[in-house]
């Protein structure tokens, strides 16, 4: 497994990572476990989760149950010296939290995923999304930031920088990530980073994929110059890009389409021609489809790890089989183009 380096080289990754959103509700603990077991077997040393995870569907019931199901893995296998591990604080939610987050509950929701991982401290502690809102989600077509408060939302950033800095120093989290943003707002936490001496955004785990690549337009720029690596989720797209979904195929029982019938969005009438031209690559490549989606994030030069997640053993196997694979300029070329005719299909 191939290893990229974030924060200025501090902390090394497989440039696959396992996520685990599905730990709790499509997966028992056991099967967390056995997935967990699997992937480290296979070189991958990163783990990401959240606080409100599991998801699909997410109930108030089940926070941090993923977490606690990582926690149990923790203490049965004594292996958390061997694990880069990454979690997130919710931001406003009907579910989680009406009010989002604030250094006070910031300090709280640590302490509360300390106490379910079974750990001392937290790698990378990411802010699941931004208080003011994102073009995220897919929100691209109604997202106006006009009407920001820029006075209350500084406010809210420096209280939010100064927390993490105590928290670094008190060695419950490494460092500090950044997820669901823009440009705009990782270069202000780096900003407030540098005028307290607080800790620099290392990370920016945004959603990205061969049908989803906004992160192409600014924030590629911001992540040469400032070193903040993507930590890309959904580089399947949902599973999208297996093609297990195509063609009128039957929705496999238990898959995420099963549950979320428009993939929280992604369904459009523009997907299924964009989807059908990588698909097509692919097939003419004789390159697993889920390889060539996982190993093109890969080859990005702006990632740090493609967040991958899987519902069966057999899955993760086949996901975990995209390491080191290199794709050919003819691929990369053939996918530039459809990307060129297909910029936005969701």
């Amino acid at each position: 497994m191939r290893m990229n380096t974030l924060a200025n080289g501090a902390l090394t990754v497989s440039e696959l990572c396992l996520g685990s959103m599905t730990w709790g509700t499509q997966n028992t603990e056991a099967e967390g476990h056995a997935q967990m077991d699997m992937a480290l077997d296979h070189g991958v040393n990163f783990i990401d989760t959240a606080e409100m995870y599991p998801t699909n569907p997410l109930t108030s019931e089940r926070v941090g149950n993923t977490e606690k199901i990582i926690g149990t893995w923790f203490a049965n296998r004594g292996r958390r010296d061997h694990v880069v591990l990454a979690t997130k604080v919710t931001g406003p939610s009907p579910t989680v939290r009406e009010e989002g987050y604030s250094g006070a509950i910031i300090r709280q929701t640590v302490e509360a995923s300390l106490t379910r991982l079974q750990t001392d401290y937290i790698d990378i502690y990411q802010l699941h999304w931004p208080q003011r809102g994102s073009y995220h989600f897919r929100q691209n077509w109604r997202y106006d930031p006009s009407s920001q408060d820029p006075e209350r939302t500084l406010d809210e950033m420096r209280d939010v920088m100064a927390t993490m800095k105590d928290l670094v120093a008190e060695g419950k989290l490494r460092h500090f990530g950044l997820s669901n943003d823009t440009a705009w707002g990782t270069a202000k936490y780096l900003d407030l980073a540098r005028e307290i001496d607080g800790p620099p955004v290392v990370s920016i785990q945004n959603e990205y994929s061969l049908l989803c690549r906004t992160f192409d337009l600014d924030l590629a720029e911001l992540s040469a110059h400032e070193g903040v690596k993507l930590l890309a989720y959904s580089p399947l797209a949902a599973g999208i890009l297996t093609g297990k979904y195509h063609g009128g195929a039957e929705v496999p029982q238990g898959s995420r389409m099963s549950i979320v019938r428009n993939l929280g969005g992604r369904v459009t009438d523009r997907l299924w021609p964009a989807t059908q031209a990588y698909l097509d690559i692919a097939e003419r490549h004789g390159i697993d489809p889920v390889h060539m989606a996982l190993a093109f994030c890969t080859s990005r030069p702006f990632m740090g790890s493609a967040i991958f997640g899987a519902t069966s053993q057999a899955q993760l196997k086949q996901a975990l089989g995209a390491q080191d694979i290199t794709l050919s300029p003819d691929v990369l070329g053939e996918i530039n183009a459809v990307h060129k005719a297909h910029p936005m299909p969701f």
